[in-house]
């Protein structure tokens, strides 16, 4: 724009709105942390349940000691656009916490928060991200800090396939749980509220 004139020769004012058709106009959505839930099966069903898989989660539950609940993750909805769309997930997945190999049926772009993480031969720490497409299978570990991420999704529900988790990769999973399971407990305060030494 040059003078108040644009490239396509119109000034400011001659610009007409264009109207949305009726019915079809957005609104802005607002969410709050403090009411996310927890995603749940109902968001993310799991599929490519096999015998191995079976065996992988008995080994978990084994580390776990009998308590229900993981205490090194906590995974919450943000957003979850009406009508399917999109989503937006807040992770926190503490030191050491290692995720099984799988994948999402939905495109996915994490952004970090704090902490650090490792996939594959990468180090990813606060500023950076990774886009994974659908039905690529990964895992990661959450290093000495843990990590915190945002999680933007085209999908509103998804799933999560377990997909080729040996039985190392699972032993490698519940050590993560049998040696950490007291101190995630004890592990209160986020990367991104930690005060830097």
């Amino acid at each position: 724009m040059t003078d108040g004139i644009s490239s396509t020769g119109t000034t400011p004012e001659s610009v007409e709105p264009v109207e949305a058709p009726k019915g079809t106009r957005q609104r802005m959505q607002i969410f709050r942390g403090a009411d996310a839930p927890e995603l749940g099966k109902d968001a993310m069903p799991f599929v490519g349940i096999d015998a191995g898989v079976m065996a992988g989660f008995a080994k978990l539950a084994a580390a776990q000691g009998g308590e229900e609940r993981v205490a090194g993750e906590d995974v919450r909805v943000l957003f979850s656009q009406p009508g399917g769309g999109m989503s937006l997930c807040y992770s926190w997945f503490k030191s050491g916490y290692v995720l099984p190999r799988h994948s999402h049926n939905a495109d996915c772009i994490y952004y970090i928060l704090g902490g650090a993480l490792r996939a594959g031969t990468q180090i990813l720490r606060k500023g950076d991200g990774i886009f994974i497409p659908a039905d690529f299978g990964y895992t990661f570990e959450a290093l000495e800090d843990g990590v915190e991420f945002l999680e933007c999704r085209n999908a509103t529900h998804f799933n999560i396939h377990f997909k080729g988790n040996d039985e190392a990769h699972w032993d490698k999973m519940a050590a993560s749980y049998r040696d950490n399971k007291d101190r995630w407990k004890e592990e209160t305060v986020k990367p991104t509220d930690r005060v830097p030494a």
